[in-house]
């Protein structure tokens, strides 16, 4: 298991989360921030931070968001894990279910 962000970040990315992750496995796409799932250590650091209330445990996730689990891990597949956010350039694209948000659906 592991944390996930959903749609309450997208077109927001207030990044409080960025700054706690005591692991930089929190990176950032054009409209949303991602949990790395296979670099996220489940210290639930970013949860409390997150000021829309983006960030869920995995089992804790709504079934309404269920698809924000998925954008995370996908999202990683061609990157796979760089092991470190610290310095690395905002995502190239956002997973296909942020891109059918929208735009300022939040902001």
């Amino acid at each position: 298991m592991t944390y996930v962000i959903a749609q309450p970040c997208v077109d927001i990315k207030d990044k409080a989360c960025i700054e706690e992750c005591p692991v930089d496995c929190i990176y950032e796409g054009p409209r949303k921030l991602y949990i790395h799932p296979d670099e996220c250590v489940d210290c639930g650091a970013c949860e409390p931070v997150c000021p829309v209330e983006a960030v869920f445990y995995e089992s804790d996730l709504p079934d309404s968001l269920r698809d924000y689990r998925t954008a995370d891990r996908e999202v990683f597949v061609e990157l796979g894990s760089p092991g470190s956010s610290r310095n690395h350039p905002v995502l190239a694209a956002d997973h296909a279910v942020v891109d059918a948000e929208p735009l300022g659906s939040n902001a």
